[in-house]
This record gives structure tokens, sequence and C-alpha cells, in this order.
């Protein structure tokens, strides 16, 4: 059996010891891993008429070479966010010829399907989130058996509890807000620190109710920016040390306005997120006059290394899927639903969204998090 492997849209640390550990598996049954570089973007752009494409865009992986991979993060097959269900003109393979008739996007799904066939995989492992397997559910819509594992530090995967890189994402989030609170508290400041996070607060919100943080601001609710500026005064003044803390997700909104957003839209048409954080820190700035420190936190919530439970987690699951191709199994996630180990359809991930259940874990008034009940939750509340 051949099993084609590949990692598509933002990087999260568990990446690698996923890969090595179907690598590891499957060879231990004597099959073969196709390693697919750059996400679905491999399959789009790979010419099977040209050998050297071919290589460019996979690679044979043996225990001997994916050895030491899972000492690092990130995916060392790369990424992309490529849809190749949706490909602009400027993105169109050359050696396909010229673009169909029309402005786009085109659906080069079918060249996707000759590819697989050339390489002669038999079952394709997507390592994503919501984008990536949703063409995931696509390849297996057009009979390619699928077997995904989710992945975001967003953590809003639909059908699973846990996706690989949100532990992580907190833990760094949590560490660096600490952190700050040394030049914070030095400079009796208010520090703004701005956390992924576009349409589920989940990650910020965690991560704020972990570091102990005055107030913080999530997708789910806008917020009044004269309201924050009132509480985080009060915060300061109540504070020894004279100074307050504010997380906000990249797509929180004031009242009545947007999500900060710039550039074009990629293939699954969102847009560049970030710049909230320094528009708010403006904001409180000419409302207060007090100095700001505004830090954007960004991709070193998911840099570097694995922490311990996105370790186990990216191990386990790739154990799963593994297991789960060589079984002639199709169209599954791999998943934790009430803290086990199991498989779901991967047609769930299209049939809802997960968002930060406001009632039961914030204070919408305070802006703060707000856990009212501990017992019978999961491990991370959501």
């Amino acid at each position: 059996m051949r099993i084609g492997i590949l990692t598509g849209g933002g990087d999260v640390p568990g990446l690698n010891p996923s890969i090595k550990s179907v690598v590891t598996r499957v060879a231990d049954g004597g099959h073969k891993v196709i390693g697919i570089r750059r996400g679905w973007g491999g399959l789009l752009n790979a010419n099977p008429a040209d050998p050297e494409s071919m290589a460019e865009h996979f690679v044979d992986l043996t225990p001997g070479n994916v050895r030491t991979v899972d000492r690092t993060g990130g995916t060392f097959l790369h990424t992309s966010r490529t849809n190749p269900g949706k490909v602009q003109s400027e993105k169109y393979p050359s050696f396909l010829g010229d673009p169909p008739d029309g402005d786009g996007p085109f659906d080069v799904t079918d060249h996707v399907l000759r590819v697989i066939e050339a390489m002669k995989i038999d079952v394709l492992i997507p390592i994503g989130g919501d984008d990536t397997l949703s063409y995931g559910l696509r390849m297996h819509e057009e009979g390619v058996p699928v077997i995904a594992i989710p992945k975001t530090m967003d953590n809003d995967v639909h059908g699973t509890d846990y996706c690989i890189g949100f532990s992580t994402a907190v833990t760094r989030g949590v560490e660096f807000i600490h952190n700050l609170r040394t030049s914070t508290g030095s400079h009796e400041r208010i520090a703004v620190v701005e956390l992924f996070g576009r349409y589920s607060g989940e990650t910020s919100l965690v991560t704020a109710y972990l570091a102990g943080v005055d107030r913080a601001l999530i997708p789910e609710v806008p917020f009044d920016i004269d309201r924050l500026a009132d509480l985080v005064m009060s915060d300061k003044a109540k504070n020894p040390s004279n100074y307050a803390m504010v997380t906000i997700s990249e797509g929180a909104t004031i009242k009545g306005g947007a999500m900060a957003l710039s550039g074009e839209s990629d293939a699954y048409g969102h847009r560049k997120l970030g710049g909230i954080g320094q528009y708010v820190g403006e904001l409180l700035a000419e409302r207060t006059g007090q100095g700001i420190i505004n830090q954007t936190v960004g991709y070193l919530m998911r840099s570097g290394r694995p922490d311990s439970l996105d370790l186990m987690v990216a191990r386990n699951y790739a154990v799963m899927a593994a297991d789960l191709a060589l079984e002639g199994a199709s169209g599954r996630m791999i998943s934790l639903r009430g803290g086990t180990y199991t498989h779901v359809p991967i047609s769930v991930t299209g049939e809802g969204v997960k968002r930060v259940d406001v009632t039961e874990l914030y204070d919408s008034i305070n802006y703060r998090p707000k856990v009212r009940h501990v017992a019978g939750k999961p491990m991370f509340l959501y």
C-alpha cells in the first residue's frame, strides 16, 4: 500500500511528530509513505509528464529520513493555503495550458486526481484545519480513500474536542504574557497583547484565563471601547504595581466595527488578519492618557517544538490514522471526544462551527473569562 501524507494551512507544533508516527507505523507492515510537499499545492502543481516536477513535489518517507523530524516544530513537508477546487488564473499551472474561459476561480480537481493516480497513492492522510480538510472531503467524494487528522491552534474543527497545536499555543501565550508583565509593570503602562483567533476566541480566552489577565476580548463578543477604557483604568489603579494587561483575539471587533483585514483573499476566501491590537492600543491611549505597550504574539504562538500534550496527541492521532488506512477505512477523521480517542465521518467538519460558549465561559459585560462550572467540563473547558 502507498499512503500519501500532506500538511496544509498554518503550521503548528506537532506536525512533524505526526508525520513520523505515520511513517514508522506503516513501515512496520512493509508499506510505503509518500510525502506531498506544500499541502494541496503539491498535487496541484505536480506535472506527471515531468520527472523533475514530480521530484520537487513528492518525497519517499522512510524511518531513516524521518528519524529526527519530531524534535522540531513546523512541518518539514512545508505547507500552503491551496485549494485545487478554487484556483485563481495567476496560479493556474502553466503546463495545463491556458486557463478556461472566464475570470475564475477554476476547479482543477480532475488534474489532482490524475496526479494521485500517477503516483499510485492508495490512501491520502491530510493534516489540517477546516479549510484543508474541506478539500479532503472533496477527495473522499471523488472516490479517493481519505483519513484526516485535525490540526489548528484555534481548536475550532467541528467534530473533535482537540486539534493538534492547541495546547502549545496556549502554553506559549501564557508564557509570553507573564514575561511581558515585567516591562509593563516597570513602566506602569497598559499592555495590549494580540493573540491568534479569527472566528473562535477559544485559544485567546483559555490563554487569558490561565495567565490571569485583567480583560480579554474575543471575536464572539464585540466590545465597547469606552467601557473597556474605564475598566482598564480601574484595573490599573487597583494593581499595586500600577499596570494592566489586556488580551485581544485578532478577529475581535469593536461594536459597530469590522475585523482588521488586509491583502487579498486566499484560496479559501480569507484575508489576512491582524492590527486590531495596535488600533485598540491607540484608542486606549487617547481615552486614558496612559502609556501603552502593544505586543502581537502572532506566529510565536505556533512556533517551536510541541509541548508534551501536543506531542502525545500528534503521535496518537497518527497511529490511529495509519491503522485505519491499513484496514481499508475511508472518509474518516481522527478525533478526541469526551477524553477518548475515536474517529468520525470527515463530513462532520462541514456540519457546524465551534465557538466559545459565552454563557458558560465569558463575562460579556466586564470582558473577562468567567468559568461558571467546572464539573462535567472537558479538560480545556470548551
